[in-house]
């Protein structure tokens, strides 16, 4: 994920050996394991003879050279007996990148509820005239929907709300149309996200108020024999194009941290005529009063006033009367969201709830692990996260986050912490609506093509989770003798063997995580 012009548009836009001693054995499981045999490990660099163990088998999978590196954390327990089946540096702490939205998901379950919804509303601050004139401000109040203006969701989210305000007659505003972000207080992003992280789609802002993802598509067209035509869509998104293309050098988009300009520059390839990057846009707020803007245009109703955003630490003087609710509208239940969220590995969703429930927590005003109190909605909700994990038996030096989503460098957990977690949230009332929501081998979201074909395919239901050398898969496996298994897998520190090139050889560290599932998943099978 580093190294922006090039490697940023073949990685991240289109859309993270010396000898050395073996590792120490895997501790000695609490279940006995030499009756039955699995199944020969899934790598051409396994031994002749399959190990008569679980715990061998994955042990000698992991003993491979090219971990010599790396460190390896796992943690698999079961949830019939409660018996530990298999450890190695359970205890220790890991990056757990996406992970890290397990935690979040089932904090927002406990401190929200599954049913808990969030609107975005219209107001005016006049009430509107006889005429059809309306003179005052328009203002669009994000309370921390992250589903607004979803294809899925809400995609008409702006014509409801135009239609709306033509219905009470309106065809003029003297004011401005303001976008208010101000719900959350904190800055557009988590805690420990990195410059780059903030221009790809991954890395878009957080705030309370957005539409469609705050993502924008960046559309590149070869012209004739020199490249290129560049585009954004949506045109009204607060994107500003600086081309500089034409140059020989491979295409690069950059948009300096801060900065509402992309610059292009650089060339297509010459047997590709056209490609379309995600982007986050540079202000999701205006991006949404943009999109609302356009929908009053299109039913006659002129804005003579400006298009203006608020954002934390600014307040917004024109709800500070007694402003006219014209429309509200709210979101799926959390329930829902968190089928998005935990499938797709949405960073924003996460983000947004985790300050959801700092919202929540901030209306107690007293953060009991701090001599002073969180500044920032995301703070107050990592208070209330530090709070539940001490409360379910999860101590502060097995655990700690400095976002909601794992985009963050400053979070780390022990597998065993993860698991502590999974074996919890298997005895909640909601267990069905977060397990419900986990991506599913072979079937759905972020594992979608993963472990097909296999023991593991529509059984195991686990949080992948990727940054730049940690590579994480937590969740949940029925083995073949039908036991219930919680099981945390972290690779850190991995280097990916690369050719003289600089390709990236087989097998991926996402299939090393995989083969391990797989075999979990056929254990008992002999």
């Amino acid at each position: 994920m580093k190294g922006f012009p090039a490697a940023f548009l073949a990685a991240m836009l289109l859309g993270g050996c010396a000898s050395a001693p073996p590792p120490k054995p895997v501790s000695t499981p609490h279940r006995a394991f030499g009756a039955q045999p699995v199944p020969p490990v899934p790598n051409a660099a396994s031994p002749r003879q399959a190990p008569s163990s679980l715990a061998d088998a994955i042990t000698t999978y992991i003993a491979q050279p090219r971990f010599a590196h790396a460190q390896w954390g796992i943690d698999v327990v079961s949830l019939n007996s409660g018996a530990t089946l298999l450890r190695r540096n359970a205890d220790s702490l890991f990056l757990p990148a996406s992970n890290a939205k397990l935690y979040t998901a089932a904090l927002a379950l406990q401190t929200l509820g599954r049913d808990a919804r969030f609107s975005t509303t219209l107001y005016a601050t006049a009430a509107p005239r006889t005429n059809g004139t309306l003179a005052g401000d328009l203002v669009l109040y994000g309370g921390g929907d992250p589903s607004l203006g979803d294809p899925e969701v809400s995609p008409d989210w702006a014509d409801r709300l135009a239609d709306a305000l033509a219905a009470r007659g309106v065809r003029r505003i003297r004011g401005d149309l303001i976008a208010d972000d101000t719900y959350f207080a904190g800055p557009l992003f988590g805690n420990g996200w990195e410059a780059l992280d903030l221009q790809a789609g991954y890395g878009a802002q957080s705030g309370a108020l957005g539409a469609q993802d705050n993502l924008v598509y960046v559309k590149v067209v070869r012209e004739g024999a020199r490249c290129c035509a560049v585009s954004v869509d949506p045109p009204h998104s607060g994107m500003h194009i600086a081309n500089l293309t034409g140059h020989a050098a491979p295409l690069s988009l950059y948009r300096p941290p801060g900065s509402d300009v992309l610059y292009a520059s650089g060339s297509l390839r010459t047997n590709t005529p056209r490609a379309t990057f995600t982007l986050a846009a540079p202000d999701g707020a205006l991006l949404a009063a943009n999109l609302l803007r356009d929908a009053l245009a299109q039913r006659g109703i002129v804005l003579e006033g400006k298009l203006r955003a608020v954002h934390w630490p600014e307040t917004d003087t024109a709800l500070a009367g007694h402003p006219t609710e014209i429309a509200s509208i709210a979101s799926p239940p959390l329930s829902q969201l968190l089928v998005h969220m935990l499938k797709h590995s949405d960073n924003r969703y996460a983000q947004m709830l985790l300050q959801q429930v700092g919202v929540h927590t901030a209306q107690a005003g007293v953060c009991a692990d701090r001599a002073e109190p969180p500044q920032t909605s995301a703070d107050w909700g990592l208070c209330a996260m530090r709070g539940f994990l001490g409360r379910i038996g999860i101590d502060n030096g097995e655990a700690t986050f400095g976002d909601g989503a794992g985009l963050s460098r400053h979070d780390l957990v022990t597998p065993a912490a993860t698991v502590k977690l999974l074996a919890w949230i298997a005895r909640q009332p909601f267990a069905d609506a977060l397990r419900n929501a986990l991506p599913v081998a072979g079937i759905d979201g972020t594992l979608k093509y993963r472990m097909r074909d296999d023991a593991a395919t529509d059984n195991v239901q686990a949080k992948t989770g990727t940054l730049s050398h940690v590579y994480t898969l937590s969740g949940y496996v029925t083995d073949a003798a039908g036991e219930r298994l919680a099981f945390s897998l972290m690779l850190n520190r991995y280097q990916r063997p690369t050719d003289e090139f600089g390709r990236n050889l087989q097998p991926s560290p996402q299939s090393d995580l995989d083969a391990v599932a797989t075999m979990l998943a056929a254990y008992g099978a002999y």
